[in-house]
């Protein structure tokens, strides 16, 4: 964040259960988390609503806060851990699978590119509103795990490390299912933009 939007917050007071403190984080964290939150989840009252339980666990759950990681990383793998959780109960049936995300990695012979790539041309597309549209609804139909990595990476431009942080992998794991959910989303899309 940046500005006068940003709070600055105190971690040692913060992590004392300083409730001063911890309404400063919220205030600051909040419109970010909830983009992310929604982006993942596609509902924004939902969103909402994990992102509240999320501030709720890291407030119960302070004292388990060992540093290792930035405390808004900490906060992030809370609230995405709890989207993944809300995602699984309502079982989405218009994700992607592991399966079909395989079958849409390029194909290489002889450590040859078979494919031919033709460049995307947007002027096919009515507008950039729909061209958006059409790019968030491909992102939303990734599996989670895609679809998260994503989100972190590309629309919210968290570094590799820091994402990989939130997510609990290692970076080269960040990197390579950040390839794969590309390489998916380029797929998926070549029907609108070719």
């Amino acid at each position: 964040m940046t500005g006068a939007a940003r709070h600055e917050v105190d971690l040692e007071r913060l992590l004392q259960g300083d409730r001063q403190e911890f309404g400063k984080m919220v205030q600051a964290e909040s419109p970010r988390l909830f983009r992310v939150m929604a982006r993942m989840l596609g509902d924004e009252d939902e969103a909402e609503s994990v992102m509240q339980e999320a501030f709720l666990q890291a407030y119960r759950r302070l004292e388990t806060f060992r540093g290792e990681a930035s405390f808004t990383t900490w906060l992030y793998a809370i609230a995405i851990n709890l989207a993944r959780a809300s995602l699984r109960s309502r079982k989405r049936l218009s994700t992607y699978a592991e399966e079909d995300i395989e079958r849409m990695q390029p194909a290489f012979v002889d450590g040859a590119y078979t494919e031919s790539f033709e460049a995307w041309d947007p002027s096919k597309t009515a507008e950039r509103e729909q061209r958006r549209e059409i790019v968030h609804e491909a992102i939303d139909r990734l599996p989670p795990d895609y679809r998260t990595i994503v989100i972190l990476r590309d629309i919210e431009e968290l570094s590799t490390a820091e994402a990989a942080a939130i997510l609990d992998i290692t970076e080269g794991a960040a990197r390579v299912r950040l390839h794969r959910a590309r390489n998916a989303l380029r797929s998926i899309l070549d029907a609108y933009f070719k």
